[in-house]
C-alpha cells in the first residue's frame, strides 16, 4: 500500500505553482479554478509574496489547487494506476484528499476550499485568537497545561508536536510558562482553527458541502477526526464539515499508515511538512516530497 498525502495551510511557498505551469494544459486548468474560486490563482501561485498568500481566504484554495494540479499530472502519466492507495490530507488538505480518493471532483474541491477559507477568515474576525506549536514535553503534562488555560489541542501532529489554539492572552501565558521540557512557538495563523472559535463558519461551509455531488471513495481515505478510514461518501462529508471545529488527529492518521505497513509515502505540493513527520514516525519507509513535475519521475519505481 502507498500513502498519498495532501498538505494543509502553512505549507505554501511563493512561486510554488511556477514549475507546474510549464506543463501542457496547466494554465487552462488554473484559469478554470481561478474562475471557480474567484481568485487569480496563477498570480498567487507564481509572483505573489509570502505575505499575500498567508491570507486564509487565499491560502486554502491555493494549496488545494497545487495538490490537485500535481495529482492530475501523476494520473496523466499513468503512475500508481494499479497501486493499492491510502489517502489522507492535513486540515484543508482533506478536501484535496477527498478529490484524490474520488469522493468529490477537483473542481468542487477548489470551490469548497475557497468557501472554507472565506468563511474561516470571517470567523477569525469575531474574536482575537491564534495558535502556537508546543514542541517537546510530556504529552499528559502538555495537555493538562492547555486545559488549565482553556486552550485546545487543535492539531496533534506527532509525538512532541501539539498545536495549542485559543485566545491570545491564554497563548501568551502558555509561552511565558511552558510545560516542563517544552518550548512554545507562535504560529502565523489568523485564528484558532479547529476549535469552537470557528463555529460561525460552519453554516456557510456546510451549505457548500451539501451542494457537492459525491461518489464512494476509490481508495482507503483516512479522516482527521480519528485517523480511521471513512466508511462511505456520506460518512466522509459529515466528518469533513465537522472537522472545522474539531482537532486534527494527524498522529492517528500516521498510526493507521503504520498499521497498514505502507511501503512508501508521497506528499503532493506544497510538499515537505508531512513527509518530515513521516520520516520521524515511520522510520525506514521511503518518502517522496513532490514539489515540481520532475519529482514525479521517482514514483515510476513504485
Amino acid at each position: 500500500m502507498i500513502a498519498l498525502l495532501a498538505p494543509g495551510q502553512g505549507s505554501q511557498t511563493p512561486g510554488m505553482l511556477s514549475p507546474w505551469l510549464e506543463l501542457p494544459g496547466a494554465a487552462d486548468q488554473l484559469a478554470t479554478w481561478s474562475q471557480i474560486s474567484g481568485l487569480d490563482l496563477v498570480t498567487l501561485g507564481t509572483t505573489a509574496t509570502a505575505e499575500e498568500i498567508t491570507d486564509t481566504a487565499v491560502t486554502q484554495p491555493l494549496v488545494v489547487a497545487a495538490t490537485l494540479l500535481a495529482h492530475q499530472e501523476l494520473a496523466k502519466r499513468g503512475l500508481l494506476q494499479s497501486a493499492n492507495l491510502m489517502v489522507a490530507g492535513h486540515s484543508v488538505g482533506e478536501i484535496a484528499a477527498y478529490a484524490i480518493a474520488g469522493v468529490i471532483s477537483a473542481d468542487d474541491a477548489v470551490k469548497l476550499a475557497a468557501t472554507r477559507g472565506a468563511e474561516m477568515a470571517k470567523a477569525c474576525n469575531v474574536e482575537a485568537t491564534g495558535m502556537s506549536a508546543v514542541l517537546g514535553g510530556d504529552e499528559a503534562e502538555v495537555l493538562s497545561a492547555l486545559s488549565d488555560l482553556d486552550l485546545v489541542p487543535a492539531n496533534r501532529n506527532a509525538a512532541g508536536q501539539i498545536v495549542a489554539a485559543g485566545r491570545l492572552d491564554a497563548l501568551a501565558k502558555l509561552a511565558e510558562n511552558p510545560p516542563a521540557k517544552a518550548r512554545v512557538r507562535q504560529l502565523a495563523t489568523a485564528g484558532a482553527f479547529h476549535t469552537h472559535f470557528m463555529a460561525s463558519a460552519t453554516d456557510g461551509y456546510s451549505a457548500a458541502a451539501d451542494a457537492v455531488t459525491t461518489s464512494e471513495p476509490t481508495a482507503t481515505l483516512l479522516s482527521n477526526a480519528d485517523g480511521q478510514a471513512v466508511t462511505s461518501a456520506a460518512d466522509a462529508m459529515e466528518k469533513l464539515v465537522a472537522q472545522l471545529t474539531r482537532p486534527v488527529r494527524w498522529d492517528l492518521c500516521t498510526a493507521s499508515m503504520r498499521d497498514a505497513q505502507v511501503k512508501a509515502v508521497v506528499e503532493f505540493p506544497p510538499a515537505g511538512t508531512l513527509v518530515g513527520i513521516a520520516k520521524r514516525e515511520l522510520k525506514g519507509t521511503p518518502t517522496y516530497a513532490v514539489k515540481a513535475p520532475a519529482d514525479l519521475d521517482g514514483l515510476a519505481e513504485l
